[in-house]
């Protein structure tokens, strides 16, 4: 759904799995990571970290470490020209 560009229904799948019970920690970890991408591409940086780190907590070597230190080094970006017209 993400590469089809449909965040808002990746989104909505997401967090049925994420409140559903009785989900695997895998299970659970992999659809906070997609919950993440789904907010990032939809705007919401603050809760695509937010759900990045869900899914850290649950799987410290998954693919959300990675998309949460990509999302802090755009946010850390500066270029002295950008600020300097």
């Amino acid at each position: 759904m993400l590469s089809r560009s449909e965040g808002d229904a990746a989104l909505d799948a997401a967090n049925e799995i994420v409140e559903s019970q009785g989900t695997s920690r895998e299970t659970l970890a992999q659809a906070y990571y997609l919950r993440g991408n789904a907010y990032r591409q939809n705007g919401n940086v603050r809760m695509a970290l937010n759900s990045y780190l869900e899914a850290m907590e649950l799987d410290p070597d998954g693919p959300a470490a990675e998309a949460y230190r990509h999302v802090q080094e755009l946010l850390a970006y500066y270029h002295k020209d950008y600020y300097n017209p």
